[in-house]
C-alpha cells in the first residue's frame, strides 16, 4: 500500500519538518520515497533524522543506531 505524506515544496517542509534549502529538501524527499517502497512509514522525527544525516549533522553510525533503537517513531 502506498501512503501519501505532506510535502510543501514552496515552504520546504515534509510532514511539517523544515528544510533550509531546496537541495537538502529534495535529497531527503528522495531518500524517504525510496525507503517507503521498502515499507518505511515516515514520521516527523524520522524525517528530522534523515535530514540531519543528509546535511552531515549526524554520522552514518549514528543513523544506524537511531534506526536500531527505533528512535524515528
Amino acid at each position: 500500500m502506498f501512503n501519501l505524506i505532506e510535502i510543501d515544496r514552496s515552504r520546504l517542509t515534509i510532514m511539517g519538518v523544515k528544510f533550509s534549502d531546496l537541495k537538502t529538501f529534495e535529497s531527503t524527499a528522495n531518500a524517504i520515497g525510496s525507503n517507503m517502497f521498502e515499507g518505511f512509514k515516515p514520521t516527523p522525527k524520522g524525517i528530522e533524522i534523515i535530514r540531519d544525516y543528509v546535511i552531515g549533522k549526524i554520522t552514518l553510525s549514528e543513523l544506524v543506531t537511531f534506526a536500531n533503537e527505533k528512535a524515528y517513531v
